[in-house]
């Protein structure tokens, strides 16, 4: 999909809130743009379109994107902390604009926070071994429906389809 026809289902509003998160770590976006270009090409390569339903593959690449922001964006400002902040208001702000059914969102919200606590846990590895990590990670990820407590799966992945 081109970023034109995304941009037109964007209200004006989140449009605007986007822009204004953006000039907040102007730094920021690029480091960004190019790390949810490579997280998409990654997911595609290992799981094909899986990634694109709600099952493990998407579980995996929610949690690489958030994980993979913060590693890039910690190239132009050391401050883990910051750059954490920095991969939450994003991917929040992402759920917010693109609507999903509510469990859809909720697990979207829940690996993308286990995608930054991998993060914080393996900054000191490669990509590619926190791709391993994470692709074993899906593997053992939690089936859930509306009656699950997702909370109670900290820092492991969740998906809702069998894939």
């Amino acid at each position: 999909m081109n970023p034109i026809s995304i941009l037109r289902r964007v209200s004006f509003k989140h449009l605007l809130k986007g822009i204004l998160i953006g000039l907040g770590r102007p730094f920021f976006i690029l480091p960004t743009l190019k790390a949810t270009k490579d997280c998409l090409k990654i997911s595609t390569a290992n799981y094909g379109k899986k990634h694109q339903k709600n099952g493990r593959a998407n579980a995996f690449r929610h949690a690489f994107w958030n994980y993979l922001i913060a590693k890039r964006c910690l190239g132009w400002n050391k401050n883990e902390k910051l750059v954490l902040r920095w991969a939450k208001k994003v991917t929040d702000w992402h759920e917010t604009v693109f609507q999903n059914e509510e469990l859809a969102k909720r697990m979207d919200l829940h690996n993308n926070e286990a995608g930054r606590f991998i993060f914080e846990q393996n900054k000191e590895k490669s990509e590619q071994e926190v791709i391993e990590v994470l692709k074993q990670m899906a593997l053992e990820s939690i089936k859930i429906d509306e009656s699950s407590t997702i909370s109670d799966y900290k820092n492991r992945m969740v998906h809702i389809l069998e894939q």
